[in-house]
C-alpha cells in the first residue's frame, strides 16, 4: 500500500469500528455467516494494511466469538487464526490481557454434543453419531491449531521458552473433554507444561474411571515421569498428593501395581542424592518400565536433570524426547 493509501486509510475512509461490527452482527443473525466472514477478513485486513492492528484485533477477535457461538467453526477459527497472525505480524508482547482475549475465543469454542436416546440397530441412528464423531474430531483439530498458534505466538514474544503455561492448559482440557479419539499421551504433554498439577490430577482420576484395565498405572507413571524429565519433582510430587486426596475421597487409592511402586519409590529417592540407588531402582523395576517404550527415554532425562548423566544418543527410529517432538507439531 502507498504512503498516500496509507494515510487515506488512516483518516477515517474506514466506517467506525463499531458500526462495522453491528453490521456484521446483523449479517451473522440473518443467516449470512459466510458473507459475514468475507467482511470480517476484509475489514481486518484493510485495517492491518493502514497499520491499525489494534482496530484489526478487535475486529477479528468480535467476529471469531460471534461466529464460534453460532456453530460456524470452520469461519470462527479463520478469523481466530488470523487475531494470532495480527499479534505476530503488530509484534505484540505477551500480556496478561491478550491472554484474556485468547481465552475468551477459546471459550467459544462449541462442545461436544452427541445425540440422545441412540439405538444400535437403527441406521439413522448410527449416521447421526458417525457425523456427531466427525464434528467432535474436526473441533479438535482446528482449536489445536489455534491454540498451538497461540503458544508458538506466546513463545516469540514474551511468555517461557515453551510458551505459555495457561495456553498449553486450555489445549490439553479441549483435547481431552473433546475429543472421540483421546491421545493421552499429547494430552499429558500439555498438562505437564500447563502448571496446575492439581487440576491435571483431577483429569487423571476421572480417566481411571474411564479407561481400559492397564491403562489407569500407565497414565499415572507417564504423567510423573515427564514433569520429572523437566526436573520439575515440586509438581510431580504435587500431582500425587493431590491423586491420593481424590482417590481417598471416592473411597479409591492408586493402582496396585509394580509400576506405581516403582513411581512412588522414585519420588522419594529423588528427594536426595542416591545415584546408585537410582541405578538400581531402574533395573530392579525393568520390566514394569519396558510396558511402554517412553520410559526409558524420560528416566534417562531424570538421570541428567537430577544426577548429571549425559544421556547416550538414541539409536535411529527410537521415540526421542517427546517434548522436543511435541514441540516440532506446534
Amino acid at each position: 500500500m502507498s504512503r498516500m493509501t496509507r494515510q487515506q486509510t488512516r483518516r477515517g475512509l474506514l466506517p467506525p469500528l463499531q458500526e462495522i461490527m453491528q453490521k456484521l452482527h446483523k449479517c451473522v443473525d440473518e443467516g449470512n455467516a459466510y458473507g459475514a466472514l468475507q467482511l470480517y477478513k476484509t475489514y481486518s485486513a484493510r485495517y492491518a494494511a493502514a497499520e491499525q492492528y489494534s482496530d484489526a484485533l478487535d475486529l477479528l477477535e468480535d467476529g471469531a466469538v460471534l461466529l464460534l457461538q453460532h456453530s460456524e467453526v470452520t469461519s470462527g477459527v479463520e478469523l481466530a487464526s488470523l487475531f494470532v497472525d495480527t499479534l505476530v505480524k503488530g509484534k505484540f508482547s505477551f500480556s496478561e490481557e491478550t491472554l484474556g482475549r485468547l481465552r475468551k475465543i477459546y471459550e467459544a469454542f462449541p462442545k461436544l454434543c452427541m445425540p440422545q436416546h441412540l439405538t444400535d440397530h437403527d441406521d439413522d441412528d448410527m449416521e447421526k453419531l458417525s457425523e456427531a464423531l466427525v464434528a467432535a474430531k474436526t473441533r479438535v483439530e482446528v482449536c489445536s491449531s489455534f491454540l498451538k498458534s497461540a503458544i508458538r505466538w506466546s513463545a516469540e514474544f514474551g511468555a517461557s521458552k515453551s510458551g505459555c503455561s495457561e495456553l498449553h492448559y486450555m489445549l490439553a482440557e479441549y483435547i481431552y473433554s473433546e475429543s472421540p479419539e483421546l491421545d493421552m499421551p499429547k494430552v499429558t504433554v500439555h498438562f505437564v507444561r500447563g502448571n496446575n498439577p492439581e487440576n491435571f490430577a483431577s483429569t487423571l482420576v476421572n480417566f481411571m474411571g474411564r479407561c481400559y484395565p492397564g491403562e489407569d498405572d500407565l497414565a499415572i507413571a507417564r504423567a510423573v515421569l515427564m514433569y520429572l524429565s523437566q526436573g520439575n519433582l515440586r509438581d510431580a510430587n504435587k500431582l500425587m498428593n493431590e491423586l491420593r486426596n481424590l482417590l481417598k475421597m471416592k473411597q479409591q487409592s492408586l493402582p496396585k501395581s509394580d509400576l506405581i511402586q516403582f513411581v512412588v519409590y522414585l519420588l522419594e529417592m529423588l528427594e536426595r542424592d542416591a545415584l546408585p540407588l537410582f541405578r538400581t531402582l531402574r533395573q530392579k523395576y525393568k520390566p514394569s518400565i519396558d510396558r511402554e517404550r517412553l520410559f526409558d527415554e524420560l528416566l534417562d532425562d531424570v538421570a541428567e536433570k537430577f544426577y548429571g548423566v549425559r544421556r547416550q544418543v538414541a539409536f535411529p527410529g527410537m521415540f526421542g524426547d517427546i517434548f522436543k517432538m511435541m514441540d516440532m507439531q506446534l
